[in-house]
């Protein structure tokens, strides 16, 4: 530690060694000291372990060496130095970066220390590494979003169907008007139906075309119920009446 500066925070707080001993034997937790510049002060084996630095690699350097470059871009460590000195107390998530460049999801704690006469000397900082939980909130999400999706698609496959039913029928009556039509032999009146059956018919099927257009342009929709199987029914009774 010769080429570092000593922190003021290891003079004034005292009795270190014994602090330390109590911190080193928490491993799942990084719990560290800065100093009130924000320089690391002490370092435990769950700081080591999360952050992948020694204590002499890193006591008497900045904090922010573990934030990310956008954060630190952003003003992000002065900041939660500030609010916890403001405040008395920071608390956060975000990403941090260990030695080897790689990112890990934290939940942060920092604490403001006073001395006796109440003047700022350092921070308590504890940092707990929640990446497994983040991956599971994240898996929980892509679920839930994957199982809207099949919710949706299932909603429109019905739609699909339905849709497909309905101008099923529409067809079924233009084709059979069309194809009675078609004899020679058919007479005035009887043609005149089987056209205004066909008008009848390419009319509904112009509106339910437009409850479609204006579903898919999420407009209100405005649906008129028409009975198919009555269109249906009056071929049906041309067929018939032709017969006789």
């Amino acid at each position: 530690m010769s080429n570092l500066r000593r922190p003021r925070l290891l003079t004034d707080l005292g009795q270190v060694d014994r602090f330390q001993l109590l911190i080193d034997a928490v491993k799942d937790y990084a719990i560290y000291l800065l100093d009130a510049e924000g320089n690391v002060a002490s370092w435990n084996t769950g700081a080591q372990i999360f952050k992948g630095y020694k204590a002499e690699e890193i006591i008497g350097r900045h904090f922010s060496t573990f934030y990310t470059d956008e954060d630190r871009a952003a003003g992000m460590p002065a900041r939660a130095l500030g609010i916890a000195a403001s405040e008395g107390r920071f608390e956060g998530e975000g990403w941090r970066v260990r030695k080897d460049g790689t990112r890990f999801w934290t939940h942060v704690l920092i604490d403001p220390i006073h001395d006796d006469n109440g003047e700022l000397i350092g921070f308590a900082k504890v940092t707990r590494d929640i990446s497994e939980k983040k991956r599971a909130a994240e898996e929980l999400e892509r679920s839930r979003e994957a199982l809207i999706q099949a919710q949706k698609m299932e909603a429109i496959g019905r739609l699909t169907g339905g849709v497909a039913h309905d101008f099923n029928n529409l067809l079924t009556v233009i084709r059979a008007s069309a194809d009675f039509l078609r004899r020679p032999d058919l007479p005035e009146e009887k043609r005149a139906r089987y056209i205004q059956a066909i008008a009848d018919t390419a009319e509904r099927a112009t509106a339910l075309t437009g409850q479609l257009l204006a579903f898919a342009r999420r407009q209100p929709l405005q649906p008129e119920p028409f009975d198919v199987n009555a269109l249906r029914a009056a071929v049906s009774r041309a067929v018939a009446s032709r017969g006789r």
